[in-house]
């Protein structure tokens, strides 16, 4: 699959991908769909990857079903990830500390959907910790190594956060202030989907702030979100399972006729890991909201909020301190 339409950079996923021979890569949510579907398109190009999965059972299914290509440069490593704790978080990226020397590119891919509102773990209501606060932790405890390897004149290092065109669903108006903010309910048929749009817009902020961060050190790291769009991925298919029968079988039969396979779906992930078109022209692409396929966009006016993303990160930081996460 190449370019989609004129508006979309001129770039080939099956033709452009550069060599990434030497450069180490981290996905998570990396068994199953986008986030196979990106470590396939990487592996064939030669990257060192780390699958982030909670099962190791499921990760060695996933890498086992992988097509390494002829040359077999690339490599597929397991590393566990919890996300649903920050601790664990944490723990996972350590445990990758004590192993790599160098970090190129950090794709933050898991997350939860659709969900019932629930706390499992420091007062914090699930979708936001699985889908923000602990990808903070595990980015920020990244880092350090980030910063490292992009010293490296040859390297471009870059982090990509999946986030999702529902986080327009959430009102322009909405804060970042404290735990209450974070714990926001809503009401109606789609409070579930403006949960998920609440954590899908930290998302985007936190990429945001990022990149200001990063701007303001003159640090050469690029920071991107983006909205892969509606695919045909396990987690569609289970939504779809979960409806009454009626509704149930419509989803199930749109997500395999009218959306496109993950390997196609990958496609703006994979442009904002990898292109060198991004790398070209940063001033366009540092801090950008992809939308498919790989063109800047802008859910809502919330996403360019500077102080808001800004507020996010100091809340962010508060909340980890309280529960003992320096």
């Amino acid at each position: 699959m190449g370019h989609w339409f004129s508006s979309s950079p001129k770039w080939d996923i099956e033709k452009d991908v550069p060599d990434l021979e030497g450069t180490v890569v981290i996905v998570t949510g990396g068994n199953s769909g986008l986030g196979f579907a990106t470590i396939q398109h990487l592996l064939r190009h030669g990257a060192k990857i780390y699958m982030g999965a909670r099962s190791e059972e499921k990760a060695k299914e996933a890498i086992a079903r992988l097509d390494f290509g002829p040359e077999k440069k690339g490599t597929v490593e397991w590393l566990e990830l919890d996300l649903s704790d920050p601790r664990k978080a944490k723990e996972a990226a350590e445990r990758f500390l004590q192993k790599e020397k160098r970090l190129d590119i950090l794709v933050n891919n898991a997350a939860i959907t659709i969900a019932p509102y629930a706390k499992a773990h420091d007062g914090i209501q699930d979708v936001m910790m699985v889908n923000h606060v602990s990808p903070f932790v595990f980015t920020r405890t990244l880092l350090p190594l980030l910063k490292e390897t992009a010293k490296d004149p040859a390297a471009d290092v870059r982090i990509v956060n999946v986030s999702s065109g529902a986080a327009g669903m959430v009102p322009d108006t909405i804060r970042f202030r404290n735990l209450e903010d974070f714990n926001t309910e809503y009401s109606g048929t789609f409070a579930p989907m403006k949960r998920y749009g609440q954590s899908k817009l930290a998302n985007a902020l936190m990429t945001t702030e990022l990149q200001k961060q990063f701007d303001a050190e003159n640090v050469p790291i690029l920071s991107l979100s983006l909205h892969p769009g509606t695919i045909n991925t396990e987690g569609n298919l289970a939504f779809a399972a979960r409806q009454n029968w009626f509704l149930r079988a419509i989803f199930t039969w749109a997500s395999h006729h009218l959306t496109p396979s993950p390997a196609k779906g990958a496609y703006t992930q994979v442009f904002a890991a990898v292109s060198p078109i991004v790398r070209k022209e940063k001033e366009k692409y540092g801090g950008a909201f992809l939308m498919p396929p790989a063109v800047v966009s802008k859910p809502n006016k919330a996403v360019e909020n500077k102080e808001l993303a800004g507020e996010l990160w100091n809340t962010t930081e508060e909340l980890l301190k309280e529960i003992g996460i320096n």
